[in-house]
């Protein structure tokens, strides 16, 4: 039997759109990435739950004709182990924006790591809060302007694969929206990885980081994620080892699964052994 071809009206709640995404904002590509890979696992919709906190990336829990809740500002991760403790059979994912997962979510970010419960958290960097205004973020870096930060930050940022590399995550990757068939094709193996997953994808807010910092329009910067960046293992890394690494960091299948190692205490607990 062929599959059915892909229809992106057949996994969104189209009475909610249009979207309320800036015009040149990526995270319409990360939103069709997700629905694509959803489509190609040929996952029944009632298998999948999306859990989201605040700001623009945020949005897409409302987005997709998925089970979905969205929460409050930083806490996805933490109603999404809720979730999955309870349905473990449900596949969780969480798009979380970098300041949402990494600022006031930071704590949760890096217990769901160490845990490695089931969850898919994509992580969606634009370097700014952008539904909220452009403040800087954790990701924004020295140097960048931002509407709390009009003489730029002295803030530096951290790399978001090596922080989920440190807590334990067992699936970290990471792209950006200019090579979306890449953020589809690690999506996919995020939601099919037994553990905790991160993949986190450079999107571009030209509303307020590129338009404050002088990166032009959202053409200007997507092209910036095609010379700035590089897979793991090329040449052109090799000979600019100062560009973004994309690629697959951590693939680690040796790590008991919480919900797994959680059901495995109550079975002790049930027959009385230590």
């Amino acid at each position: 039997m062929t599959k059915k071809p892909f229809d992106a009206k057949d996994y969104i709640r189209s009475r909610f759109f249009p979207h309320l995404w800036c015009p040149g904002c990526g995270h319409g590509i990360v939103l069709s990435a997700l629905l694509r890979a959803v489509h190609e696992l040929e996952l029944d919709k009632n298998e999948i739950v999306v859990t989201s906190g605040i700001g623009c990336s945020s949005r897409i829990s409302g987005y997709v004709d998925f089970h979905s809740l969205h929460t409050i500002h930083g806490r996805a991760l933490a109603f999404a182990t809720g979730v999955k403790l309870s349905k473990p059979n449900l596949k969780a994912i969480v798009p979380m924006g970098d300041g949402d997962a990494l600022a006031i979510g930071g704590n949760h970010f890096i217990h769901a790591a160490r845990r490695n419960i089931d969850i898919t958290a994509i992580v969606m960097n634009n370097k700014i809060y952008g539904m909220t205004g452009g403040q800087f973020s954790p990701l924004s870096g020295c140097g960048k302007k931002a509407t709390t930060a009009p003489f730029s930050s002295i803030d530096r940022s951290f790399d978001i694969a090596e922080l989920a590399r440190g807590a334990g995550a067992s699936f970290v990757a990471r792209s950006t929206v200019y090579h979306a068939n890449e953020c589809k094709d690690f999506i996919k193996k995020g939601i099919t990885h037994k553990g905790f997953s991160v993949v986190e994808i450079l999107t571009q807010c030209p509303t307020h980081y590129g338009r404050k910092n002088k990166e032009g329009d959202a053409i200007q910067m997507m092209e910036g994620y095609k010379t700035q960046t590089a897979k793991i293992g090329s040449k052109k890394l090799e000979k600019n080892p100062g560009l973004i690494q994309r690629g697959i960091f951590v693939e680690n299948t040796d790590i008991p699964e919480y919900c797994e190692a959680y059901d495995q205490i109550i079975e002790k607990a049930k027959k009385g052994t230590a």
